[in-house]
């Protein structure tokens, strides 16, 4: 039989380190805000951008990452498992959403799997730079978040999960990650 679902009140008994990020240190990635996932990113684009608005504020940068594929090469297992339904490079499904508050000097980091990291040299722009914390925002929720939170940590990176600013496609989904 399963349990139900936390409500968003009950995130807080998760939380037992007090801490919040170094804006000397910390990063904001900003995770495949594509219009290929509009219908999951919409309700959270607001969220995103006080995000953002808040860490420029405190000096924080903000990096987006952007998924896409650029031939049957890099399909890899996602071809398999998503039926080679998958985000084209060149195609609108593939750009970043427009109503985001980009800025001109913000990274954006091109991947072809669910993590940020794998194949990216994010790691070595974060270590060059000094970055030890990186604040995860997007979607989605329980794949590509959880992918590049789950590998930023295993890097030695401390990772600060957002609640009200990741999404995807289920709310059990959601909440089974956070």
């Amino acid at each position: 039989m399963a349990t139900p679902s936390p409500s968003p009140a009950s995130y807080k008994e998760y939380e037992i380190r007090k801490r919040n990020p170094d804006p000397k240190s910390a990063v904001l990635l900003v995770i495949d805000m594509q219009n290929y996932f509009s219908s999951m990113a919409k309700p959270i684009l607001h969220s995103i951008n006080t995000t953002m608005d808040l860490c420029r504020r405190a000096s924080i940068p903000v990096i987006f990452t952007r998924h896409c594929h650029k031939s049957p090469s890099d399909y890899g297992m996602l071809g398999e498992w998503w039926d080679n339904d998958l985000i084209l490079d060149g195609t609108r499904k593939a750009e970043l959403m427009p109503d985001l508050r980009r800025e001109s000097g913000d990274l954006v980091v091109e991947k072809n799997t669910y993590s940020a990291f794998r194949g990216t040299r994010l790691e070595e722009y974060l270590v060059e730079r000094g970055v030890t914390e990186v604040i995860v925002t997007g979607v989605m929720t329980n794949l590509c978040c959880e992918t590049t939170a789950r590998e930023a940590f295993v890097r030695g990176f401390r990772v600060f999960f957002s609640t009200d600013a990741t999404a995807t496609s289920a709310a059990d989904l959601h909440e089974s990650t956070l």
